[in-house]
């Protein structure tokens, strides 16, 4: 299920200098001129020289908004001498919900409801305390959006040993979830793994909280670290990749969820 949700991990290691020049010759070559979209049969596509792209598995790329259809253009577009997947990060996401399928909805919903029931929310530090604090002073107001918009509870803890969520709060969440569509569901993986929770993904999708809230929640502890300890180049140019996915899993639930 993980190749759902982080693909910004899948390079962590990659570096940059030579390491970086050989992973750019192995990218294949711009093969277009003319980038388009166009209606086509469920929806519409994008238009490379007047031929649509598909997925991997060579399934058609067809998506139900024209305005989603366009942002995948805009990837296409912008691409220079070599075509990079990892700079088309809609693209990507659109691919992975097609490969799935509908019969992978169930499980990629569940997936969610698996992280909220075990979120990054509901388990806090013990120490330090400018950490306990942070945590409460972000965390806290989230909890209570959420609980207060479904009518639900939630059952914090301190440390790590696993701290059941109430069934009828799971439940609840869950049914939230039930008329997600593939492409939206897809999304919410992909915040979901990016931001470590559940919880801050339905938020999103609910109203509840903007993206950036939705940023900032995802990343108290690594910017107490940050400001404890000072920034790490890798750690910021991994930050910065998880950034422009998550970015982008935004602008697709944006589309598919007016």
């Amino acid at each position: 299920m993980r190749e759902f949700l982080d693909d910004a991990h899948q390079h962590r290691n990659d570096g940059y200098g030579r390491a970086q020049h050989h992973v750019k010759q192995d990218l294949p070559k711009r093969f277009y001129k003319e980038v388009g979209v166009g209606a086509a049969p469920g929806g519409f596509a994008v238009t490379l020289d007047g031929r649509s792209p598909r997925t991997p598995g060579q399934k058609p790329v067809v998506v139900p908004q024209r305005a989603l259809a366009e942002a995948m253009a805009e990837e296409w577009a912008a691409q220079g001498e070599f075509i990079d997947p990892k700079l088309m990060p809609i693209m990507r996401l659109v691919n992975s919900a097609i490969e799935a399928g509908d019969e992978r909805l169930p499980a990629l919903r569940d997936e969610i409801v698996k992280y909220a029931g075990n979120d990054l929310l509901l388990y806090r530090a013990d120490t330090p305390r400018e950490l306990v604090a942070e945590q409460e002073r972000v965390w806290d107001p989230a909890l209570v959006r959420i609980a207060r918009h479904f009518g639900i509870g939630f059952q914090p803890t301190i440390g790590i040993v696993h701290q059941p969520q109430p069934e009828p709060t799971l439940d609840r969440l869950g049914a939230s979830l039930a008329e997600t569509g593939l492409i939206e569901i897809v999304a919410l993986n992909s915040l979901t793994g990016i931001t470590g929770s559940g919880l801050l993904s339905i938020a999103l999708r609910e109203g509840l909280m903007t993206p950036e809230e939705v940023w900032a929640a995802a990343h108290v502890d690594e910017d107490y670290n940050a400001r404890l300890w000072g920034e790490v180049e890798e750690a910021t140019e991994r930050r910065a990749k998880r950034r422009k996915d998550f970015d982008a899993a935004v602008r697709v639930l944006e589309i598919v969820r007016p």
